[in-house]
C-alpha cells in the first residue's frame, strides 16, 4: 500500500492506496497499461499462498463457465474469458449504460514450488477459483538433531 501525504496552504491531505499506479491515473486522468476500450471488462483477482497450495480468486458476476478457459502451459497460469453483452434495442432508452463486457486474459507465472499435476479451477457464485497445490519437498519440514 502506499501513502502520500501532502501540505499546501492549509489542512494535510492524505491518499491511501493499494495500487501504487491508482494516485498517478487520479493525478493525470489516464492509464497507459489500461485496454484500448474505457468499457472493456476487466475482472480483479486476488491470489494468496498457504502452507499447501496458491490460491487465485476473480470475480467473475455474469460470466457463463463455458466462457472461461483455464490453461497452464510450463510454469504460466492463463486465465481468460468474456462476458457477453445484453442486447440493445432501439426502442429501449438507456440513462445509464456502465456495465463493462467484452474478453479478458490474465496470465501468472507459478513459482518453482507450484505442482503442475495438482491444479483444481471452479465458478461458483460468479466467483472463480483455482488452486494449485504444491510440491511435496517445497512443504517446510522440521529436522531432527542427531545425538
Amino acid at each position: 500500500m502506499s501513502l502520500i501525504t501532502r501540505r499546501e496552504n492549509g489542512p494535510t491531505q492524505t491518499y491511501r492506496s493499494r495500487d501504487p499506479m491508482a494516485l498517478a491515473r487520479e493525478l493525470f486522468g489516464w492509464d497507459p497499461f489500461a485496454a484500448s476500450r474505457p468499457s472493456a471488462f476487466s475482472p480483479q483477482f486476488e491470489v494468496k499462498e498457504t502452507e499447501d497450495h496458491y490460491l487465485i480468486r476473480a470475480d467473475l458476476p455474469g460470466v457463463q463457465e463455458s466462457a472461461v478457459d483455464v490453461s497452464l502451459h510450463g510454469n504460466v497460469l492463463t486465465i481468460s474469458g468474456s462476458r457477453q453483452a445484453e442486447e440493445r434495442k432501439e426502442a429501449e432508452t438507456y440513462y445509464v449504460f456502465e456495465r463493462q463486457y467484452g474478453s479478458f486474459s490474465r496470465a501468472f507465472a507459478l513459482p518453482d514450488e507450484a505442482d503442475p499435476e495438482k491444479v483444481e479451477a471452479g465458478l461458483k457464485e460468479g466467483v472463480l477459483s483455482v488452486r494449485v497445490g504444491k510440491r511435496a519437498h517445497a512443504k517446510p519440514r522440521k529436522i531432527e538433531l542427531k545425538k
